[in-house]
């Protein structure tokens, strides 16, 4: 089966449909513009649809499969992920990237960190959980310097 995603005026993705290899093979075939086409003038648009383009179910082509949400990148052909936050940026494959390096210990005194992003003060930050409920709390700071994390 193929899957074509249908784009608004912003190139964002707002639903994804399945359509027959058959009916895609005897239209243009795949990633054409005839098979668009195709899908245009079998499947209405939507009330803010403006195109569809085909999506790889398993990521092969167009970097990933385009989910509601992401963006059409025409100019790199590539379906990109929404931007987490504002402070990240593409990197040379098209990942967005926090400005401070992601933590590589994943884990304090074997207890394994709950790790999130402090978009305000542009830093990483860890939890873990502990006791019989999971009720103690310990936060944690990622220092990217020392590669570990020290208690807050």
């Amino acid at each position: 089966m193929a899957h074509f995603a249908e784009l608004d005026s912003s190139n964002e993705v707002i639903q994804v449909i399945v359509i027959s290899n058959e009916d895609v093979d005897a239209n243009g075939g795949d990633y054409s513009s005839e098979a668009e086409t195709f899908v245009s003038n079998l499947i209405p648009y939507s009330e803010h649809g403006v195109a569809w383009k085909q999506t790889s179910y398993n990521g092969n082509r167009r970097k990933q499969y385009a989910g509601i949400g992401l963006t059409y990148n025409a100019a790199k052909d590539k379906f990109i992920l929404p931007q987490p936050h504002p402070s990240w940026s593409l990197d040379s494959d098209d990942d967005w990237q926090a400005p401070v390096t992601y933590p590589n210990v994943n884990e304090v005194s074997s207890n394994p960190v709950q790790i999130l992003w402090d978009e305000d003060n542009q830093k990483w930050l860890g939890k873990t959980y502990t006791g019989d409920n999971l009720q103690t709390e310990t936060d944690y700071e990622w220092d990217a310097s020392s590669l570990s994390w020290s208690e807050v």
